[in-house]
């Protein structure tokens, strides 16, 4: 897994230079049609090198919504919501990002995953594989697409 987060992470370093660093609402249309929608992205990676541990799966959805996109899923304890806009050069944002309550013990890395979407600004799909990269051009997690009933 790392051997293919550092390729993927290299095809982005050298098609990244010059590129714009604004996310461009390319209409509903664009996004709607990106490989992101749809899937189910089961996280399983936070960061390079640290394996989900929940008993409970980390995943998120990208449903279209109105002019937008609408992100649906769960931190392996609450449920997850925000909007999602998509841009050039494989940007995304995700804003308005909110998540219920509940308390679940031995769930240590649930606090972490609104941090981490919330700080996405770039990705990278290789087959049934995402990857969320932060501003800095460090790897924030890794995903996996699956149907929505696993």
């Amino acid at each position: 897994m790392r051997v293919w987060i550092a390729m993927m992470l290299s095809v982005i370093l050298l098609s990244g230079c010059g590129a714009s660093t604004q996310v461009n609402n390319s209409g509903s249309g664009e996004q709607a049609s990106s490989p992101l929608v749809g899937p189910r992205w089961i996280l399983t990676l936070m960061g390079t090198d640290q394996p989900w541990q929940g008993d409970d799966k980390a995943y998120f959805e990208l449903q279209p919504d109105g002019n937008g996109l609408r992100l649906s899923g769960s931190d392996g304890c609450n449920r997850l919501m925000g909007a999602v806009t998509l841009g050039e050069g494989r940007r995304i944002a995700i804003s308005e990002l909110a998540s219920s309550r509940m308390a679940c013990p031995g769930q240590a890395q649930s606090a972490q995953v609104s941090q981490l979407l919330s700080q996405a600004h770039r990705y990278l799909i290789d087959h049934d594989r995402l990857v969320l990269m932060g501003r800095d051009g460090h790897v924030l997690a890794g995903f996996r697409k699956t149907n929505k009933q696993g």
